[in-house]
């Protein structure tokens, strides 16, 4: 008796095994799937989703949702045949079953409102641990907006052939970037962020692109060469910052817009004339480079500032341009920029602070020492400038 209740337990499990087995689909991935999505804003008011997607599951699941039996056997064959071009004619022969069923499940908002999703290009099929992945572009038309959203249901455990479908979104957008892993605990993730990280992902920017950026080091080491008191250099650095914040907000509000081509080598130019300035001075042998006398501005000094005004105009550009914001204008965005223009500020202020002092100490304590350091000084940064300069115009 008991090895009757035994055999027929185990009749009724292998049945439920085999009833369960027959629902669902002989896919290759087993029991779970990622999706991995990529956002970005290729222009104002759009956002641009590169997704990949496990091809047998994205055959079997749109299929199912279009009622498309014809993409289910045209897919599964190119499948079962390993042909990766066979695959990318099934997804382009079926294209509106298979982008009705991705746009269905993964949506983008502009701050709740909905975000009108287009094809953008064709498919393709790429390997991702040894499995067929199919790569789809979207491009989102949005509304004006400060933050996105983007939410994603796609193969979903009610669908019935995987469960706990991840989909890994990484972002770069509305000036921050980040990723997160949605699924049905977090089905969607936000681009907002508080204005205390913003402000300080923008200052954080600013520092380190001065800190990078060797040809406006060298312009600010420049203007410190030929500066010989500190309200000096301090006036220079003043004039140097009011001028490339204007053009650096305008260019960056899209106000403004002059090209690399005539941006870059400009830059170069006005290293090589203002590191020239102290060497002109001191060929001359001007009192402002050798007397300890009284500080006044006098017309070449007026003219200095002239220059410096000049060139840091077109500074800012620069600016702007390693920035590349391409964003709507709102009030979050100017003070962020603003923010952004600080941290040059601060790291400008603190170079100013390490370098001034050791010219200044050794200025005292010598009288031929400080015109050969700044000599030196002077004819190295203007060199660098022209080389950069005659690379810049000629392309390289």
């Amino acid at each position: 008796m008991r090895r009757r209740l035994v055999q027929a337990f185990a009749v009724a499990v292998f049945a439920a095994v085999a009833v369960v087995l027959s629902g669902v689909p002989a896919l290759a991935h087993g029991f779970s799937s990622t999706v991995y999505a990529d956002l970005t804003s290729p222009g104002r008011g759009h956002v641009r989703a590169t997704l990949g997607l496990e091809y047998d599951l994205l055959i079997v699941s749109a299929a199912d949702y279009e009622h498309d039996d014809p993409l289910f056997r045209q897919g599964d064959a190119a499948f079962q045949a390993r042909d990766t071009a066979a695959q990318a004619v099934a997804l382009h022969s079926h294209a509106p079953s298979v982008v009705r069923y991705v746009t269905d499940r993964f949506r983008v908002t502009a701050e709740g409102q909905a975000c009108t999703p287009a094809q953008d290009g064709g498919f393709a099929i790429e390997q991702r641990e040894g499995v067929p992945y199919a790569r789809l572009v979207l491009d989102y038309a949005c509304p004006a907006a400060e933050s996105h959203e983007a939410s994603s249901t796609l193969f979903a455990d009610s669908e019935g052939y995987v469960r706990d479908t991840k989909t890994i979104v990484t972002y770069a957008l509305d000036l921050t970037s980040g990723s997160a892993a949605l699924d049905t605990q977090q089905p969607s993730v936000s681009t907002q962020q508080a204005w205390t990280t913003r402000f300080w992902d923008f200052f954080r920017l600013g520092a380190e692109h001065l800190l990078t950026g060797l040809d406006h080091i060298l312009f600010l080491v420049a203007l410190i060469a030929g500066s010989r008191r500190l309200r000096e250099i301090v006036l220079a650095a003043t004039t140097f910052t009011l001028a490339h914040s204007v053009t650096f907000v305008l260019a960056a509000l899209g106000l403004v817009h002059v090209p690399a081509e005539i941006i870059e080598p400009l830059i170069a130019l006005s290293i090589a004339v203002v590191a020239a300035w102290p060497l002109w001075r001191l060929w001359r042998g001007s009192p402002e480079l050798t007397d300890d006398g009284h500080f006044s501005l006098d017309r070449a000094g007026w003219t200095r500032l002239g220059v410096v005004f000049c060139f840091g105009l077109a500074h800012g550009l620069g600016f702007a341009s390693a920035l590349g914001i391409d964003a709507a204008w709102s009030w979050t965005l100017l003070w962020s920029l603003l923010v952004f223009n600080l941290g040059i500020e601060v790291v400008q202020l603190a170079i100013i602070a390490l370098i001034f002092p050791l010219l200044a100490l050794l200025r005292r304590r010598s009288a031929v020492a400080p015109r050969w350091a700044t000599g030196a000084i002077a004819a190295g940064v203007s060199v660098a400038g022209l080389t950069w300069f005659v690379q810049r115009v000629a392309g390289g």
